[in-house]
């Protein structure tokens, strides 16, 4: 799978809510407030705050008391966008993408 490109990241991600399934019992739900803060509920009920910036072909997270990785979107379908990790390897599918903090998760 090839990763989308910056541009088209941009638009994915910033000032919308993503709900990946990651093989949990419920989704992980990322929300991209501005292109630099990002906020993430994990499956378990927690939330990380921190700071993302895009790359040529995906985008970097350190989150706050958290880990810092780098990321990657694919398209592995029409209509169906996958998460990668930095070694391109499939970690969840996009569920829904929403506008905004539909999840107020954004503190």
């Amino acid at each position: 799978m090839t990763p989308l490109d910056r541009t088209t990241l941009g638009v994915l991600l910033t000032g919308t809510t993503h709900y990946v399934d990651i093989g949990q019992d419920s989704d992980a739900v990322m929300y991209y407030e501005t292109p630099e803060k990002a906020h993430m509920r994990l499956p378990n009920g927690g939330i990380l705050h921190g700071a993302w910036s895009l790359s040529d072909d995906g985008y970097h997270v350190d989150w706050t008391g958290g880990p810092s990785a780098d990321w990657h979107i694919a398209q592995p379908g029409p209509g169906r966008f996958a998460y990668l990790d930095g070694e391109r390897q499939q970690r969840g599918i996009v569920t829904r993408i929403v506008p905004g903090d539909v999840e107020g998760i954004a503190g």
